[in-house]
């Protein structure tokens, strides 16, 4: 027998079989039982989280009904504060222009007063006069506006006046003039802009009147001057009522500017009020697909753990190495406070770990086979006299050494070949019947073939293996051998096998 490597290949026997298939059923078994207990504390979890968001969003529908309600009394609060402000605002202006419309009265009382007591007492006409003077005296003291009686009585007395100071001598007309200017000029700068219809028309007549004064003219200018007066009075009366309706538009454009201010003040405060709840809105989300995501997280943490550490146990070290980058790929997103990514990566973990799981199955039935056929072989090998003197594990191979009385090593490796068909490796160092440069024509190695043969046989016996026929490089054909065929024999090596 060469030097070389001998090969035997190993096949299951069925009483074998039905053991493995019982591991595979009590391991499928026990994964079907993790897998419950997961989804299990996954549904638990859901429902918790369910009550967790009903109580927030009914937190929520609580808040934003009194949010609303706040809203509905604060824009009451306003809505009284700014009509209360309005009425303040027009009872001030209403009292205002009612103190300067009774200081004018007042005013343009004393004057008719004034011009009332250059009248003649005996006149039949004064007495009268006084009367009504006396009446719109009182009449403005209770904040009444009788503006045009004053300018009509006001008229009537110039005239008496003027008619009196005519009979005593010959009527100064540029007097009564004058006094008609002083009177257009008293209505104020701003009655031309006013009333410029009534403002010509007053110009008009007082051009006549001055067109008619003079000697010989006194029963024209008498008749004209009524006309000049009355127009008079209704051009103050007039710009004077302009007057207050420019003002009363001033206080509506004010109160028309509060108000816009208001709804504007509204509008924002509803846009903020919306962007608020936007915003609290997203948050919820990005905290309910993080708390889902950690969750989830969690029900399969352990079982990464585990399907890791068995990876690199079972000597599937590419295996372990996704898992736990599929595993950091979770954790990141999640530091990071991004749900989609985490919800997403956690997703991908989840369905690794149940492909992971079921390839740990098949390595963990293939380590199972290899230290049973380990166990076999040492406990055949030590019946046939062997010693053994070690064992490793080493990239999913089992290394045994055996030593015989006569001191020849015997180094065994329990492997796979591609299709997962569990294969002895022999290298034999000290037998008399192997040499270490062979012959290539011939390889004899009867003694040794003979002795693991026997080993063999003690296998199947015993534990439920089959190894085959044992092969190695340059095995002469007959009935004890054959020789390797182009597929068997591995390439620049000289090496045997024990096939099935």
């Amino acid at each position: 027998m060469s030097g070389s490597p001998k090969y035997s290949t190993v096949s299951v026997a069925p009483a074998y079989a039905r053991i493995e298939l019982g591991r595979s059923l009590a391991r499928s078994a026990a994964r079907q039982r993790v897998e419950a207990q997961r989804a299990a504390a996954r549904r638990k979890l859901e429902a918790q989280r369910a009550r967790e968001r009903a109580e927030r969003a009914a937190q929520r529908a609580r808040e934003v009904a009194a949010r609303r309600e706040r809203a509905r009394a604060e824009a009451g609060r306003r809505e009284a504060e700014l009509a209360r402000r309005r009425s303040a605002q027009q009872d001030s202006h209403a009292a205002r222009v009612r103190r300067e419309q009774a200081d004018a009265d007042v005013r343009r009382l004393a004057e008719v007063r004034q011009l009332l007591g250059r009248a003649r007492a005996e006149d039949s006409g004064v007495h009268v006069l006084r009367e009504q003077l006396d009446l719109l005296q009182g009449r403005v003291e209770r904040g009444e506006d009788p503006g045009r009686d004053i300018e009509e009585l006001r008229g009537r007395v110039v005239l008496l006046a003027e008619e009196a100071e005519a009979s005593g001598r010959d009527a100064d007309h540029g007097a009564v003039l004058a006094g008609l200017e002083e009177r257009l000029a008293g209505i104020g700068p701003q009655a031309r802009e006013s009333d410029p219809e009534g403002h010509r028309r007053c110009l008009d007549l007082l051009a006549e009147l001055r067109a008619t004064a003079g000697p010989g003219a006194q029963t024209r200018f008498q008749a004209m001057l009524g006309t000049a007066e009355h127009a008079l009075t209704r051009h103050a009366a007039t710009v004077g009522e302009r007057a207050a309706e420019e003002r009363r538009q001033v206080e509506r454009a004010r109160e028309a500017q509060l108000q816009a201010e208001e709804r504007a003040s509204e509008q924002e405060e509803a846009r903020q009020a919306a962007l608020e709840a936007e915003q609290e809105a997203e948050q919820e989300r990005v905290t309910a697909a993080l708390a889902e995501a950690t969750d989830r997280l969690g029900v399969v943490r352990q079982s990464v753990a585990e399907a890791a550490a068995e990876a690199r146990e079972l000597a599937a070290p590419e295996l372990a190495e996704r898992i736990e980058a599929a595993l950091a790929a979770v954790t990141g997103p999640l530091a990071a406070g991004a749900p989609t990514e985490a919800l997403t990566a956690v997703a991908a973990l989840e369905e690794l770990l149940v492909g992971a799981e079921a390839q740990l199955d098949e390595l963990h039935l293939a380590y199972a086979r290899r230290m049973d056929l380990a166990q076999a072989l040492q406990d055949a090998m030590i019946g046939e006299g062997f010693a053994f003197t070690g064992g490793a594990e080493q990239a999913g191979e089992l290394l045994l050494s055996f030593e015989r009385p006569t001191g020849a090593t015997y180094r065994t490796t329990i492997t796979t070949d591609g299709g997962g068909t569990p294969v002895l490796v022999y290298q034999v160092d000290g037998e008399p019947d192997v040499t270490l440069h062979p012959d290539p024509e011939v390889a004899v190695c009867d003694r040794t073939e003979d002795l693991l043969e026997r080993v063999h046989e003690a296998i199947v016996e015993g534990d439920g293996f089959v190894p085959g026929e044992l092969t190695w490089q340059g095995k002469p054909p007959g009935p004890r051998g054959r020789t390797l065929t182009g597929t068997e024999q591995l390439p620049d090596t000289e090496e045997w096998s024990w096939t099935g």
